[in-house]
């Protein structure tokens, strides 16, 4: 691209230096500079952008921008902007052309049920015969092939990458998970969307956002910023069962399909029932009530699979087809995902890690226990996150009969620390703290018998623990599955 057509979309700029011809590649890590790139300067958590310019141009960055003028070596412009951070968005959406206006683009929001929705959605696309793309916390699934990603909403520039290579890989559709950290934080600037979802607000990223109040505008960016191009065919799916969607609905001049079980919703689920391993229940709709037989354990996957039905509903796709690819659903990876096991116990593993969370994984597994058998919970949090929640989430854990406290990625805060946050919050006295997850993990097999069902909650499809800075590998479910040999094989 050329470089003073790419440029000319930043408004505010100040140019030293003589400006190349082309600009060939953005960059926004050094060590990923091709020659001819644009190099621009963000300031992270741990690290600053700027202190890595040089290295920039010596591996062949023609154009640095960054936030003050940097005394650098070689051939090189300055662009000089107030803020990197937007900055990145504008240029990365004009140098991959604006992808996301040529995809049905779907943003899924919300505290819980973002993965698990994002990946229902994605599902039924691949199940209807339409290519698509999903992006969120387990990494980017592009035609089949996952590919890892840092964060839930990746940055501006990778996203840009991500929805560019879904265009031209032929996918018609993609789904992404969208955190209030990207939004916040700019990360989905130039992301044209037509759907957005919103699944529920529960306290989690409070260390973040300081208040609810607070956490809960920074969601409501997604719907805000669909535009007020009436000409365009946007749609907002809302949970009704949930009050921060009225204030969202104010936010947007587009459609909204709402979803629920319990207040009036355009979709909405009645005679709720769990046996055998599956989930039924009637679904009402425009067009008559359904009955739905589905794979997907618990009431929360029911809320689910109704803002998915809406999605598509909304965008006219035939209602029949649509039930029966929700009929179809294996379950989403890390999301009450049942372990297959051949031993005589049920082994779940989920992502749960707000209090809301916890409870509604422990709802989902309550009506497959028998009244002679225990529910053993193991409950994480991470270290140096939101500490306010972590008392809460052992209040909603003592609905078990047994529960374990461990950690999940300790970072740089001690054990017993953790653990000793979440045990002020427990209702009995049957549990234990271990502060080694792997530990506590085979403590949960050893203590339980036959019939059992044992719910690992907080780590969900991670196969790795952060300990200070480093991932060692780890996965809730191969500890448990050897284990669980040693001690019933």
């Amino acid at each position: 691209m050329y470089a003073e057509e790419l440029l000319s979309t930043l408004m505010q700029k100040r140019i030293v230096g003589q400006l190349p011809r082309v600009i060939k590649d953005v960059a926004i890590d050094s060590r990923s500079v091709q020659p001819s790139s644009l190099f621009i300067c963000i300031k992270g958590f741990t690290v600053d952008g700027h202190d890595f310019a040089q290295k920039a141009v010596d591996a062949g960055a023609t154009v640095i921008v960054t936030e003050r003028l940097l005394q650098l070596e070689g051939e090189v412009a300055q662009v000089i902007v107030n803020s990197t951070d937007r900055t990145l968005g504008i240029l990365a959406a004009k140098f991959f052309d604006y992808p996301s206006k040529d995809l049905t683009m779907i943003g899924v929001t919300g505290t819980n049920g973002k993965t698990s929705v994002a990946g229902i959605i994605h599902n039924i696309f691949v199940g209807l015969g339409e290519k698509s793309a999903l992006s969120g916390t387990i990494g980017f699934n592009l035609n089949g092939v996952l590919y890892e990603s840092a964060n839930t909403t990746s940055d501006a520039l990778n996203t840009q990458q991500m929805i560019f290579r879904a265009k031209m890989e032929g996918c018609r559709a993609m789904v992404m998970e969208v955190s209030s950290h990207g939004l916040q934080l700019g990360r989905l600037a130039g992301v044209d969307y037509d759907v957005a979802v919103f699944t529920n607000l529960t306290h989690d990223h409070l260390d973040f956002h300081g208040t609810m109040e607070n956490y809960g505008n920074a969601k409501g960016l997604l719907f805000s910023q669909l535009g007020q191009d009436l000409e365009k065919n946007k749609h907002v799916v809302l949970n009704a069962d949930d009050a921060w969607s009225a204030r969202y609905a104010e936010m947007t001049p587009f459609p909204i399909w709402t979803y629920g079980i319990n207040n009036d919703a355009i979709f909405k689920a009645e005679n709720c029932r769990y046996e055998n391993g599956m989930t039924y229940f009637d679904m009402i709709t425009p067009e008559g009530t359904f009955p739905i037989a589905m794979h997907l354990l618990g009431e929360f996957n029911v809320y689910n699979v109704l803002a998915a039905m809406a999605v598509f509903y909304a965008r006219q796709f035939p209602i029949e087809a649509i039930i029966e690819q929700i009929e179809k659903l294996p379950p989403v990876k890390g999301r009450m995902e049942k372990v297959d096991t051949e031993l005589p116990i049920q082994i779940f593993i989920d992502y749960a890690h707000t209090p809301d969370a916890i409870e509604k994984a422990i709802n989902a597994a309550l009506p497959y226990k028998k009244r002679e058998n225990k529910l053993i919970f193991l409950v994480g949090t991470g270290g140096g996150r939101d500490k306010t929640k972590r008392p809460t989430m052992a209040e909603k854990a003592s609905v078990a009969d047994y529960v374990i406290l461990t950690t999940d990625d300790p970072r740089y805060e001690e054990f017993d620390s953790i653990t000793g946050d979440l045990a002020k919050g427990m209702q009995h006295d049957n549990f234990t703290c271990i502060g080694d997850r792997a530990e506590a993990v085979k403590h949960a097999i050893s203590i339980a018998e036959p019939g059992d069902i044992i719910i690992f909650a907080g780590k969900g499809h991670e196969d790795y623990q952060i300990i200070e800075n480093t991932k060692y590998p780890h996965s809730d479910a191969q500890i448990a599955i050897e284990a669980g040999k040693l001690k019933f094989v």
